[in-house]
């Protein structure tokens, strides 16, 4: 995924059989690896009922990998990170800071639908994979716009990796995904 196709669709069809086969071949390391992974899921408030107010609920969507600040999931696709909670107990009501109890909220709707303990990721963004979409991205990266996770350079896919703005903030997404997989499947001392 290196050079300078200007944006051809044959330079187009090679970035995206690229990307396929790097996100492809991150999948198979990392399950042969049998590294963690977090749970995806949707979080939905649910309307009342005859006024009676129904609590909050988390459909499970699949499994990841966290990749720094990226989520793939077990069908090759990129994730944006989004939030975050834990499938434990909710603990009670304390009614005294509106941010704790919408934590426990969040706690209380993914609590009997995972794991015990389990992370579970929620109010991600599935990425845009398409070369066309990602040049999109770099221009509008270089107009100042720094909500992209993923741009096309030349013909390569980068990921923000930071949060400066321009296009510094910007690593090759090869080798960025190489090292956050080792550090998930081979964790420092």
């Amino acid at each position: 995924m290196n050079g300078t196709t200007g944006g051809t669709e044959q330079g187009d069809a090679a970035v995206a059989a690229g990307l396929d086969s790097l996100l492809a071949g991150t999948v198979a390391a990392l399950r042969r690896a049998d590294a963690r992974t977090e749970a995806l899921a949707r979080f939905d408030e649910r309307r009342a009922i005859l006024g009676i107010r129904r609590g909050p609920v988390m459909t499970p969507l699949g499994r990841v990998w966290r990749l720094g600040v990226l989520l793939l999931d077990t069908d090759a696709q990129l994730h944006g990170v989004g939030r975050v909670t834990r499938a434990i107990e909710p603990g009670r009501v304390t009614n005294q800071n509106p941010r704790a109890e919408e934590r426990r909220d969040y706690r209380r709707a993914a609590h009997g639908r995972f794991a015990d303990g389990d992370t579970v990721n929620f109010d991600t963004v599935e990425l845009a994979l398409d070369p066309s979409t990602l040049r999109a991205q770099a221009a509008a990266v270089q107009a100042g716009d720094r909500t992209p996770l993923l741009i096309l350079r030349g013909d390569t896919v980068a990921v923000r990796w930071n949060a400066q703005p321009g296009e510094n903030a910007f690593t090759p997404l090869g080798p960025y995904l190489a090292e956050r997989a080792e550090l998930l499947t081979a964790p420092p001392p």
